[in-house]
């Protein structure tokens, strides 16, 4: 190992206290402000993350956001201006919405007898809505165009009302079949 000359580096005086870095101890209390803020982040990260997905998927309802909510049955709005017409072409879906097994390919049936060729398996669709416990059968459509033949298809159903809603949008004409509609004997 080499050897180096003394000089006057190599001597330290004893009373001399301050060696290596000279820094003061950390003041206390100062832990809280790392945490407040990694506690921001992580609010600010959930509250957009539910915002995007609510605005993203609809299912989600944020009472601070303006996200559009799916309810299982919409609210109908009705705005009696169009008159009555049949449409023989229009696709219609049938839904359930009773415990009654059958109802909707019952009502189908009966449709597509009375000259509602848009009621046929092979046009429209007939199935269970997602709840059994509805009390008044409603026509929904989405386009205002179709209000006169939701009107006639009310007439023919001989109970209802129309709803203009964009709740159901697989079909021009969705009925709510409820616990007031009765299968015609025939």
């Amino acid at each position: 190992m080499a050897t180096y000359p003394k000089d006057r580096f190599d001597s330290v005086p004893d009373d001399l206290l301050r060696t290596g870095a000279h820094r003061g101890p950390a003041r206390k209390g100062r832990g809280w402000i790392a945490f407040a803020w990694a506690a921001l982040a992580t609010g600010v990260l959930v509250a957009g993350g539910l915002y995007g997905l609510s605005v993203v998927t609809g299912r989600i309802d944020l009472p601070f956001a303006a996200a559009p909510s799916k309810s299982s049955m919409p609210t109908p709005s009705v705005s009696p201006t169009a008159e009555a017409k049949l449409n023989p072409t229009i696709a219609i879906t049938v839904l359930n919405g009773t415990s009654t097994a059958g109802l909707a390919v019952g009502a189908g049936n009966n449709l597509v007898t009375q000259g509602w060729g848009g009621a046929s398996p092979d046009i429209g669709t007939r199935a269970s809505a997602s709840s059994t416990t509805i009390k008044k059968t409603i026509v929904y459509y989405s386009d205002p165009a179709n209000e006169g033949a939701a009107r006639a298809l009310v007439l023919s159903l001989k109970v209802g009302d129309v709803a203009l809603s964009d709740a159901y949008t697989e079909a021009p004409l969705t009925v709510v079949l409820g616990s007031d509609y009765v299968l015609p004997a025939g």
